[in-house]
């Protein structure tokens, strides 16, 4: 694999600014570029390369983020790292120009994870001509594009599928274990409780443990990715806000940040205030909300939440109304800030996720705008690319805490996961 992923690397750096030369087959995942998108896209590029016959034609897997944001999805390059790739051999959405290619006649789209393009790639629609993917469909169906979509788990369990059926000469132990791995994590350790293990996820993982019995252990792997999630050790200050969050626009342009560490620990970082203070206006934000989730020994969730602001008028008024909020009520409970324009809160409510909470802040801007509640305040996004399903701060089955091995152990509460 990283001998392909060198050979794609090497053709795509070689072709750049080129207006003529071979076509890109190019597999591509969907913007949140989760476990699931990137493997998919990594090992469904690998089949083409070593099943098509048109030999004109470069198979190439395109991570749908930019380069600097991989560090952001830390369990990707855990992942990565275990299985033995080089992430410096990976292609990102800006170091290839997609429009520029199709423009030239030389692109052809392979949709995984997702089987419809976001509104920014509509101009690419004509050079989709396939689709495996896990989510409801939305595509209508044409008989140029072969649409593989089925309701399980992980798009990985139907790209192992097609490996298994169609090319099992080439399932190796590097492909079994990122398939392995992915599959695991969509369905949250294969565990019933959690509403998202299909017989077929089933299935093939049972089939890649039986052809590769070295795999390790479901519950230490899943485990290891969850750690891998949390672990925020390696990113700066911004890459810390960047790496889950969501803007919202109103007469106040706010955004809210998750955050992987207790609150208190996140206030001692040294010249946050500065950071925070840069970052905002960077983003041209007037509130940065944060909201941090750690968890106990008894792996109980505990939520904090802070607010920055140099506007005191501006954070004392959303502080006001989410300490009054009551659908859900959040429980704020004040505790100590070391700096002046950080208000700071436990959350006693600790299943009110952010999913919860940005209702609440659109609440907050409807009422300070003056518009009607039924009015659907604008979310926007800017840059940051949309949560991933299995995110851990989105409402979905971990909000409880990281299921244990035994699946027995997992938490009542399990919610049905956002799609992409």
């Amino acid at each position: 694999m990283n001998d392909f992923l060198s050979t794609c690397h090497a053709a795509v750096k070689a072709s750049d600014g080129l207006p003529s030369g071979h076509p890109f087959h190019v597999v591509l995942g969907n913007e949140a570029c989760d476990l699931d998108s990137m493997v998919s896209s990594l090992v469904y590029a690998y089949y083409l390369s070593k099943t098509r016959g048109d030999e004109e034609v470069l198979s190439v897997p395109l991570l749908n983020i930019r380069q600097g944001e991989l560090l952001l999805r830390s369990d990707n390059v855990f992942l990565l790292r275990q299985a033995g790739l080089s992430p410096d051999f990976l292609l990102f959405r800006d170091q290839l120009d997609l429009a520029a290619l199709w423009r030239a006649g030389r692109l052809r789209l392979t949709l995984v994870d997702q089987n419809v393009l976001p509104s920014s790639d509509a101009d690419l629609e004509g050079a989709v001509v396939e689709v495996i993917d896990h989510h409801a469909l939305e595509r209508n169906p044409s008989p140029s594009c072969p649409i593989t979509v089925e309701t399980v788990g992980s798009c990985a369990t139907l790209v192992t599928e097609r490996l298994i059926h169609k090319a099992p000469h080439i399932l190796d132990q590097q492909l079994a274990q990122l398939l392995y791995a992915t599959i695991l994590t969509d369905c949250v350790n294969m565990a019933p409780e959690a509403g998202k293990v299909t017989a077929k996820d089933s299935q093939y993982v049972a089939t890649l443990e039986a052809r590769f019995p070295s795999l390790p252990p479901r519950g230490a792997l899943f485990q290891a990715l969850h750690n891998a999630k949390f672990d925020v050790s390696g990113l700066n200050t911004e890459q810390m806000l960047m790496k889950d969050m969501k803007m919202l626009k109103g007469s106040l342009f706010m955004a809210v940040s998750v955050l992987f560490l207790p609150i208190e620990a996140f206030l001692q970082r040294v010249e946050l205030e500065a950071e925070l203070c840069s970052f905002c206006h960077k983003l041209g934000l007037d509130l940065l909300v944060l909201m941090s989730i750690s968890f106990t020994e008894a792996k109980q969730p505990v939520r904090e939440l802070a607010l920055f602001s140099h506007s005191a008028p501006c954070r004392e008024q959303v502080s006001h109304f989410l300490e009054r909020a009551g659908d859900p009520p959040l429980d704020l409970r004040p505790i100590s800030s070391p700096h002046a324009h950080v208000a700071a809160y436990h959350q006693g409510n600790a299943l009110a996720s952010r999913k919860k909470l940005l209702p609440l802040l659109k609440d907050f801007l409807r009422a300070r705008d003056g518009e009607d509640k039924d009015d659907e305040a604008e979310d926007e996004r800017g840059r940051v690319p949309p949560t991933p399903a299995n995110s851990l701060v989105e409402g979905c089955p971990l909000d409880a805490g990281p299921p244990s091995i035994s699946a027995h152990a997992l938490h009542e509460k399990f919610s049905k996961m956002n799609p992409h």
